[in-house]
């Protein structure tokens, strides 16, 4: 969420970041109403609150002077001064309430280093890593592939389940069991992060820490219980709310997490997008990373958490390609994302296996995530980033169409065969 004082004092800026995301602006015209009826009622509150000091200053004058009667009058127009400032104050409070919940509804605004564009063909390519595969052969996409090495059902699944759910069978399932336990290996041992196993089931007000709700309502799987309770969408959700609503020491920042959950999205709006395979799936795995920065250092700790994505696609030997998110592609919380993108030879192009994004304050002033610097220092609010590290779905496919063969088989990535008991290759059983 933005603050209320800086988008009060700053609202060409702010409306300028929101243009220059393509966001709509309506809930910063009501604000600014908002806004304005809180500083009338304040105002004329101000007024009759000097009026009622003075007159109940004169009421005690009045009963030495022996004027009864007009002390009487007095008292009378000052209980009728109380009721009305009485009312101000609710309607002051009734503004500031509607402000909050138009903030609430609106996205951060973007970093200055971010390209303005309206849409994914503004962003910027700043590295790419490896070279794409060259096949002697018609390279096969993972559906073919999976469903003929008998390692993924979709059929079935759909019949258990419903579409864009998917079973992974044999070597199948023990390769995205070894692309999870690798790349938590990898980030706890090597980058320095701390696992952690979150609950995959959140409240409210964790989803609102992390701007899922109220805006995205309609892309979460919520449960039929009374205390409003919801499958995570990932696991930056449980990881991030971790802290809420407590004031850390300095000296504990930065943070850092690494997490594997399942995820749960009902994809509400991209029916007819990415439906063939496992893709864009209502159900799939991903190991996030998360981190908690003082405000000075988020941008660099942004940069080291994008490297550290990276890694498990170089160890993997993928080629990839890191972009920069426009203003138009941004995430609704995020000031900056950088999308890591794998190469997939059967559409012959990159897509998105990682967003990594620092979210500034944005989510911590939500979630009311603080610390305090030495001296007793005022609290401030943290600086929240989180990336995938990768998914594992996505990754699950670039193995299987990057090391595939002429005859079928997929060749087990070096890296991975101490995780898949040696395996070297995965044939149809």
């Amino acid at each position: 969420m933005l603050d209320l004082n800086y988008v009060r004092e700053n609202i060409d800026k702010v409306r300028a970041g929101l243009n220059a995301r393509r966001a709509e602006t309506t809930a910063l015209d009501d604000f600014t109403r908002a806004d304005e009826e809180r500083r009338r009622v304040i105002a004329e509150s101000d007024q009759l609150n000097a009026q009622r000091n003075t007159s109940s200053r004169e009421i005690g004058g009045l009963m030495k002077e022996g004027k009864k009667d007009e002390a009487e009058a007095r008292r009378a127009e000052v209980s009728t001064l109380k009721e009305r400032i009485a009312e101000l104050d609710q309607r002051r409070d009734q503004s500031e309430e509607r402000m909050r919940e138009l903030l609430s509804t609106l996205p951060n605004i973007p970093h200055e280093s971010v390209p303005v564009g309206a849409d994914e063909s503004a962003n910027i390519e700043v590295r790419h890593w490896g070279k794409a595969p060259e096949f002697t052969f018609e390279p096969k996409d993972h559906v073919d592939l999976g469903t003929a090495l008998g390692i993924l059902d979709l059929e079935r699944a759909s019949k258990i389940a419903a579409a864009r759910f998917a079973i992974l069978n044999g070597a199948g399932a023990r390769l995205e069991r070894a692309l999870i336990n690798f790349m938590l290996e990898v980030q706890t041992r090597e980058h320095g992060y701390l696992e952690t196993l979150p609950p995959f089931i959140v409240n409210r007000a964790a989803l609102f820490g992390t701007g899922q709700l109220p805006k995205f309502e309609t892309d979460l799987f919520k449960l039929e219980d009374p205390r409003e309770l919801y499958l995570v969408p990932t696991a930056e959700v449980p990881v991030t709310n971790y802290h809420r609503e407590e004031i850390l020491d300095a000296s504990q920042l930065p943070m850092r997490w690494a997490a594997y959950t399942p995820c749960f999205r009902s994809e509400a709006g991209s029916y007819g997008r990415d439906t063939r395979g496992v893709i864009r799936q209502h159900q799939f795995e991903k190991v996030e990373l998360v981190k908690y920065s003082l405000p000075e250092n988020s941008y660099e700790e942004l940069e080291s958490l994008t490297r550290d994505a990276e890694t498990i696609l170089q160890k993997l030997g993928l080629h990839y390609r890191v972009v920069t998110l426009a203003t138009g592609d941004l995430g609704f919380g995020s000031a900056k994302t950088y999308d890591i993108e794998v190469w997939l030879p059967s559409q012959n192009t990159f897509r998105e296996i990682s967003s990594c994004s620092n979210y500034e304050a944005f989510q911590a002033r939500r979630a009311q995530i603080r610390f305090r610097r030495a001296g007793g220092a005022k609290p401030e609010f943290v600086h929240t980033l989180n990336g995938s590290g990768l998914a594992i779905g996505r990754t699950w496919i670039a193995v299987l169409e990057n090391y595939q063969q002429a005859d079928g088989s997929v060749i087990v990535p070096e890296v991975l065969r101490p995780y898949m008991g040696g395996l070297e290759r995965i044939n149809r059983v």
